[in-house]
């Protein structure tokens, strides 16, 4: 495998195509031009097509989860690896053909400028009644040639709450007077609020809230937003419809927590991409995604999951050591 580091790395953008209208853009040694249909990723020694929704669904997120934890695959061969103050993007690193073949190839950039060059790609590719953060049936193509770019923030949902949503100061629940109303898939759902009966002394301690009124109204998919946080334990909640565009490899362990109808789970070695498992989880289930994995997964409807993630910083370095298990519980925890 090829490594390299590139600081201060400035995305190159051409002139638009005079056919279709969109702009070539070259960060590093990595080359990315998108046609009609398809997206062309080109490195030294090796080139890579993925359909431009999916790159285009991928790209955005990975941009607004912060390249997330670990690892996320765009598909089999191209993605990012967060080192939290760098990223790695990577062409066949964890694909033996590419590896067996020596046509792999990684480098290492700062991760303020891996940012502004997928910003700006996205942003010249994104057409006006696309958007990549809704589920298909409920948003136009990105199909065709350049027409204008889209209006609005490139990325939206991903406020995080400081402590828990709807305490004072911080991120409120959503809502019709903050513009999102229910999702069609969750009309049928009651919402009535919580009642709070604290004890005598204990009047203004004591917060609660409809998570799932909360989550019903997202307009984005598989975007994970925290709902509360404490020390470092981290809860999460997404509204998934369709296919999880990436592919996410972890480096440390996740709980997830199906709250409402069912998501079918792929799930593969993370290093090699062999097949390691199936898991279909349905309404009440809960699962651990291990350290060592890559998963990704499929929504048949639009339903509701809890993602607890452990933040401690360094927790990464000490899975990649060995100094931790990649299962959240094994055997040998328990002799």
């Amino acid at each position: 495998m090829n490594a390299v580091r590139i600081e201060n790395a400035k995305v190159i953008a051409s002139e638009p195509d005079p056919v279709l209208g969109y702009r070539k853009f070259q960060f590093g040694s990595f080359t990315f031009e998108r046609d009609a249909y398809f997206v062309h990723v080109r490195w030294p020694k090796g080139t890579h097509t993925i359909e431009v929704d999916r790159f285009l669904r991928a790209m955005v997120r990975d941009i607004g989860w912060g390249f997330f934890y670990g690892w996320i695959f765009f598909d089999d061969v191209f993605g990012t690896q967060n080192h939290y103050g760098t990223v790695d993007i990577f062409a066949g690193t964890y694909s033996k053909g590419h590896r067996d073949t020596k046509v792999d190839f990684l480098e290492t950039f700062d991760t303020i400028d891996v940012r502004a060059a997928f910003e700006a790609i996205s942003i010249n590719w994104i057409n006006e009644g696309y958007d990549p953060l809704r589920a298909p049936m409920e948003t136009g193509s990105p199909l065709g040639a350049k027409t204008r770019e889209a209006k609005g923030p490139l990325v939206r949902g991903f406020e995080p709450a400081r402590r828990m949503l709807g305490l004072p100061g911080d991120v409120s629940p959503r809502s019709d007077a903050s513009g999102h109303p229910i999702n069609r898939a969750f009309a049928d759902v009651s919402y009535d609020k919580p009642v709070i009966e604290p004890e005598p002394g204990f009047e203004g301690q004591i917060h609660a809230f409809n998570l799932y009124d909360h989550i019903a109204r997202a307009d984005v998919t598989w975007n994970p937003s925290f709902t509360s946080i404490s020390n470092a334990c981290i809860c999460c909640v997404t509204s998934e419809e369709h296919m999880l565009p990436v592919i996410h490899g972890n480096d440390r362990n996740e709980w997830f927590i199906q709250l409402s109808d069912e998501i079918h789970w792929n799930i593969q070695d993370k290093s090699t991409g062999n097949p390691r498992g199936r898991i279909v989880m349905k309404s009440g289930d809960v699962c651990a995604m291990p350290a060592d994995i890559r998963h990704q997964g499929f929504s048949p409807k639009r339903s509701m999951l809890m993602v607890l993630e452990n933040g401690t910083p360094g927790l990464e370095q000490r899975y990649a050591k060995g100094e931790l298990e990649p299962f959240p519980i094994t055997a040998s925890r328990w002799k």
